[in-house]
């Protein structure tokens, strides 16, 4: 069953005013603020072992991969197996940032808690669904999306950059995936939503966004361009 805003009566400051059925989210860099730093880190992991690497190319070679695919491209790129100080290394960063919780993107809370509480709607991620659980319990909006948490690790045999993840999400909360709106900000995740069907906005409001990120997106077929959500806002109206 899905949601029509007109049917319900909803039209909280004119989202989803019956344009869309749905909402399915990417998490990294579009709800929380992690890829800039998870590149960070990455980047300066690689200089050290003495490969250089900028955090600018760390974030275009391989921000939106995750388990195996991740692995291979950097292997790839360096040319050699990444040994196990690799591992302990990302596993450090990984146990100090769900320590301490990362910040949300700016006016993604506010976005979220302004559509209607019944609006299907679901995160879509590379990310584990312990780190995505994590992460909106620290920015406030867990409750937001209940069960509705989805990982290309665990949910989908085949993660970004296929659409499967997209397609399952949109399954899970009963929506077609032609009346959803997806919202990814990685070159990785947006070729995978636009493969899915779904009219994709190429999001571009984290701090890892480089004054050409809009125009990669568009390269790959993104439906919309939002600099930040009061545009995705805009174009959801």
């Amino acid at each position: 069953m899905t949601f029509d805003a007109r049917s319900k009566g909803h039209q909280p400051s004119g989202l989803l005013s019956g344009k869309f059925d749905a909402l399915i989210f990417d998490f990294d860099g579009v709800l929380i603020d992690s890829e800039a730093l998870g590149n960070a880190h990455l980047a300066d992991y690689l200089t050290g072992i003495g490969h250089a690497m900028s955090r600018q190319e760390a974030m275009t070679r391989f921000m939106g991969l995750s388990g195996r695919s991740f692995i291979d491209a950097i292997e790839t790129h360096i040319g050699q197996p990444l040994g196990e100080d690799f591992y302990a290394a990302r596993a450090e960063e990984d146990a100090r940032v769900m320590s301490q919780g990362i910040d949300a993107v700016a006016g993604a809370v506010a976005f979220v808690r302004a559509l209607p509480a019944d609006l299907p709607k679901a995160i879509a991620s590379s990310s584990s669904t312990a780190w995505i659980a994590r992460h909106l319990d620290h920015i406030g909006l867990r409750d937001a999306f209940g069960d509705h948490i989805y990982s290309g690790k665990e949910h989908v045999a085949h993660g970004k950059p296929a659409p499967d993840l997209y397609l399952h999400a949109a399954r899970a909360i009963g929506v077609d995936i032609t009346r959803a709106a997806i919202l990814e900000d990685s070159v990785v995740g947006a070729t995978g939503a636009v493969a899915s069907g779904g009219y994709v906005i190429g999001f571009c409001g984290g701090s890892h966004c480089a004054p050409d990120h809009a125009e990669r997106l568009r390269a790959l077929g993104v439906a919309a361009i939002a600099a930040d959500f009061t545009e995705v806002a805009a174009l959801l109206a």
